[in-house]
């Protein structure tokens, strides 16, 4: 599996309480035909902690399904509990996935020995290639360039890291410390170009689940040497990744898939569906970075 150009986080639709298998699909198949480089079903944008294992397993099939093997799947896991986290990978393997996005265990706040520790356990247990995931804003501990790249030269199939510290330097140091094998991914969509300025690959999107092909394109024309055009893309799109952050993730990217047709705007508790007076600038947002609307009359 290769770490580059854009991987789609991608949304869980939910209808009547349950995952809207059917809509589920289609947006991967729309992902596929866009040119998506890869998916990442059941991350934080899936609402993974929401769902049950039962629907866990049955959201993942569905992209594998979808995927035929024309782009990699590489779902979201992890847990606060080593044992927990071995557990949900094994259970991965056997539905066919390409990789696993594996993120920093949270709440607990591990010390970065305690990282390493966990993340050697992951990596014993499994020939799937593992892309570390650190986002300290969810996780509450921030992986250390150091601690990534000891894991790297200690397991082949650590293979990559998504990058969500929000730190150049932190990214750089990564770059300047790691073989030319292990590719760093950003994990901010509005710093997908700076961090590809200084080594990254590409990125592990949210905006493209409603943008796919222009950040598909904009990666694209970065690591073709395209520098300006990347760059007009970017500032296209920049008033759209500020919108789709205007609450938690995935709240304003449900809710945008909603206008598009997609699903229902439906949030699993704790999160609720995008306030009222963020809708009308979210939808000012997408007209005009140029995306089709198609309102479901039904929806509100």
């Amino acid at each position: 599996m290769q770490l580059k150009g854009c991987f789609t986080a991608v949304v869980t639709p939910f209808k009547d309480g349950k995952p809207d298998l059917p809509a589920f699909r289609k947006m991967v198949r729309s992902q596929i035909k866009a040119g998506i480089n890869g998916l990442v079903p059941c991350g934080s944008t899936g609402e993974a902690a929401t769902l049950t294992p039962e629907e866990y397993a049955e959201v993942i099939k569905a992209a594998v399904d979808e995927a035929k093997g024309k782009v990699p799947v590489m779902p979201g896991v992890g847990t606060n509990s080593t044992a927990k986290s071995v557990e949900m990978v094994k259970k991965v393997e056997k539905l066919g996935v390409n990789g696993v996005l594996a993120i920093v265990p949270y709440y607990n706040k591990p010390t970065q020995e305690g990282m390493i520790a966990h993340f050697s356990e992951l990596a014993t247990e499994t020939r799937l290639p593992i892309t570390l995931y650190n986002i300290p804003g969810r996780t509450g501990v921030n992986m250390l360039p150091g601690t990534a790249l000891a894991l790297r030269k200690k397991f082949s199939n650590i293979i990559g890291i998504k990058e969500a510290s929000g730190s150049l330097d932190q990214v750089s140091e990564i770059v300047n410390g790691a073989d030319k094998d292990f590719a760093v991914m950003s994990g901010d969509d509005s710093l997908t170009l700076p961090m590809m300025s200084v080594g990254a690959r590409g990125v592990i999107s949210v905006v493209s689940n409603v943008a796919p092909k222009e950040m598909v394109e904009m990666c694209a024309e970065f690591l073709r040497g395209e520098i300006e055009d990347a760059n007009k893309l970017h500032h296209r799109l920049f008033g759209l990744i500020k919108a789709l952050f205007v609450e938690t993730n995935p709240i304003p990217v449900k809710y945008a898939m909603h206008l598009m047709g997609y699903c229902a705007p439906d949030m699993r508790l704790p999160l609720t569906t995008l306030s009222e007076k963020h809708r009308d600038p979210l939808k000012k947002a997408l007209i005009n970075a140029g995306i089709k609307l198609q309102e479901r009359s039904a929806l509100t």
